[in-house]
């Protein structure tokens, strides 16, 4: 179930702790689990003063800064998930008040680093971003490997740039609206920075997010009730559209797709149809299938053929005939080793220019990989 307004009221404004929850199974499958521990008085012990570091916000639910803070804590514990050694956890003081007494929490939020096997704690007084607690951290790791935050492909919306950003005709933008404080918008933080990434080689599509808290306003007025809420703005639809699917990363990427008229997959890479040609394809099969002593008027009408492309097909035809053209001077073993050449290539770190121009060329390669 999604974090309302109403709910907000209730819990923060008359102090009533009551949670309706109301989740199929469908809902609960698809939020990833929180990557912060969340802690009591029974199971502190297990999880702090053993084998890992920990570092501990103690928090209260109605304090604004803790509400600031909380997606930042998430993102950080996200990026340590898979670090044996240290974890981010967090104790309700509200409902644990002497408990956190004994740490002398006064203010919140308050954050403590147990080091392992220590259940006396030291302070954290540095700064409160991701970055910040990033360099802690780390520095707390010392050899046992350093992390970096990567910096994020997803437009922070502002009341001052929605307009501007959201009604640009020539661009396919979608929106999340979130909540800090709310742990299904923690939950989904993760698969939607994978989607923008996944789009950041579309210079028509942009993947954005608006801090509903710090902008009520521009929420009130697309009716945004629950968080979070993700709603598209196509080129051609500017009063938006909700998305209303699961909210795994696959099914947003395919939800832009459809919208911006667009192909990639979770990975950011082009789709395998990308590049292919119905009638260049046949061609293929027919060079393929003949001696080599034919192959040559068989590549005249493959040139000719490539002339009478769509303009959209255009640069792809010309990509056939380099292949066609590279067979007959190295032979059938060329395409294999090629295909296998750009499949190494597109797992490594290339500029996504670059990726897009390496995948196009592998699919076309698929087609001669796939006759042969």
């Amino acid at each position: 179930m999604e974090c309302t307004k109403r709910l907000l009221h209730l819990i923060f404004v008359t102090g009533l702790m009551v949670l309706a929850v109301v989740a199929t199974t469908e809902e609960t499958e698809e939020l990833a689990l929180p990557s912060v521990v969340e802690l009591n008085p029974n199971n502190f012990d297990e999880v702090v003063g053993g084998e890992r570091g920990v570092l501990v916000k103690f928090y209260a639910p109605w304090c604004g800064h803790c509400k600031r803070l909380a997606s930042h804590f998430e993102r950080v514990a996200s990026l340590f998930k898979k670090i044996e050694s240290v974890a981010l956890a967090k104790l309700d003081c509200d409902e644990h008040k002497k408990f956190c007494k004994k740490f002398e929490v006064s203010g919140f939020p308050t954050l403590k680093w147990f080091p392992k096997g220590s259940h006396q704690p030291k302070d954290y007084e540095g700064s409160r971003t991701p970055e910040a607690l990033v360099d802690f951290l780390n520095s707390e790791l010392g050899n046992e490997g350093k992390l970096h935050l990567t910096k994020s492909d997803a437009v922070v919306l502002t009341s001052k740039i929605f307009d501007d950003i959201t009604l640009d005709f020539k661009k396919t933008v979608l929106v999340k609206f979130f909540a800090p404080w709310c742990s299904q918008s923690q939950a989904l933080a993760s698969a939607y920075e994978h989607v923008a990434s996944a789009f950041k080689a579309e210079k028509d599509v942009i993947i954005a997010e608006l801090d509903v808290d710090a902008h009520k306003a521009i929420s009130d007025r697309y009716g945004v009730e629950a968080y979070p809420t993700v709603m598209i703005f196509t080129k051609q639809n500017k009063a938006g559209e909700t998305y209303d699917n699961v909210r795994s990363l696959d099914a947003i990427v395919e939800f832009v797709n459809q919208n911006a008229h667009t192909s990639r997959n979770s990975m950011g890479h082009l789709k395998d149809e990308v590049g292919r040609v119905g009638v260049m394809d046949e061609i293929v099969n027919v060079f393929l299938s003949t001696k080599l002593m034919e192959r040559i008027a068989i590549l005249s009408k493959a040139e000719a053929a490539a002339d009478e492309l769509e303009e959209s097909s255009i640069e792809y035809g010309k990509i056939y005939i380099k292949i066609l053209k590279k067979m007959l001077e190295k032979g059938e073993d060329y395409v294999k080793k090629e295909h296998e050449r750009l499949q190494r290539l597109l797992y490594s770190t290339l500029h996504h220019e670059k990726a897009d121009e390496l995948k196009i060329k592998q699919n076309i390669l698929s087609s001669f990989v796939k006759a042969t």
